[in-house]
């Protein structure tokens, strides 16, 4: 069987190996879940790695890491609503532009007759 103390054996000889200064496994797995936060995995996905029984856990141990996440969150909402705006914004413009054309045109065609 794969006892914990084993593991932990086997990760220090494996660290002294590679000549790097000591750090305890569980320093490496709060490492792989720091970073995993970092770039964006949902936190979901980070407990499901930990074993942690609930989000929460992972949210309290962890919510250090990401505090920009609700500006983050309002930052693509606003952008999904700007982008939307400014697609609505250009048609309308295109729509205007043809309008104003035809309108030059009738006008055009008024005077020169």
């Amino acid at each position: 069987p794969l006892l914990p103390t084993t593991v932990t054996h086997a990760w220090i000889k494996l660290v002294r190996r590679t000549g790097l200064k000591p750090i305890r496994l569980h320093d490496a797995r709060h490492t792989h879940a720091t970073i995993l936060l970092k770039l964006g995995v949902h936190p979901r996905i980070v407990q499901e790695r930990l074993g942690h029984s609930s989000i929460q856990i992972t949210l309290d141990t962890y919510s250090h890491v990401v505090p920009g996440l609700q500006e983050a969150a309002a930052a693509r909402f606003d952008q999904a609503f700007t982008t939307r705006y400014n697609q609505q914004r250009t048609e309308a413009s295109r729509q205007n532009v043809g309008s104003l054309s035809a309108i030059l045109e009738v006008m055009s065609n008024k005077y020169q007759n």
